[in-house]
């Protein structure tokens, strides 16, 4: 059964609905979720509960459902949570093959580059990502 998600109106309800999905590995869920999140409030939203667990699942649903329709969007998305708190401790205990997940969706990305940035914008956030 399909996981139905709504917008989350505060940080302990994404948080809810991330449990949620993530238990299920639900990426599809996952991915529903994020088209219905303003990426500016994903740090805000997450507060202090980004994991890696987390963090890969917003990964792989934005590299399978978000990225062929609005690769824009799934920009946005890798923006925002750079700017999450735990960010860069999350970051520094990826595995090889969990930091090669990152790097195909920002191939991803810069195979289908729109106007919501340029290369040089997905290049600088790669550095943040540390790829």
């Amino acid at each position: 059964e399909k996981l139905r998600v709504s917008e989350p109106s505060n940080a302990y309800d994404f948080g809810q609905i991330i449990n949620a999905v993530n238990a299920n590995k639900d990426k599809a869920a996952c991915a529903d979720l994020l088209t219905i999140t303003d990426p500016k409030k994903l740090p805000v939203l997450l507060s202090n509960k980004l994991e890696g667990e987390i963090l890969l699942i917003f990964i792989q649903s934005l590299e399978h459902y978000v990225a062929g329709k609005d690769p824009g969007l799934a920009y946005q998305h890798l923006f925002y949570l750079s700017k999450a708190e735990r960010f860069k401790v999350v970051l520094a205990l990826l595995s090889k093959s969990e930091k090669e997940e990152v790097q195909q969706l920002f191939d991803l990305l810069s195979e289908s580059q729109r106007d919501q940035y340029s290369l040089e914008d997905l290049e600088s956030l790669k550095k943040v990502y540390e790829l």
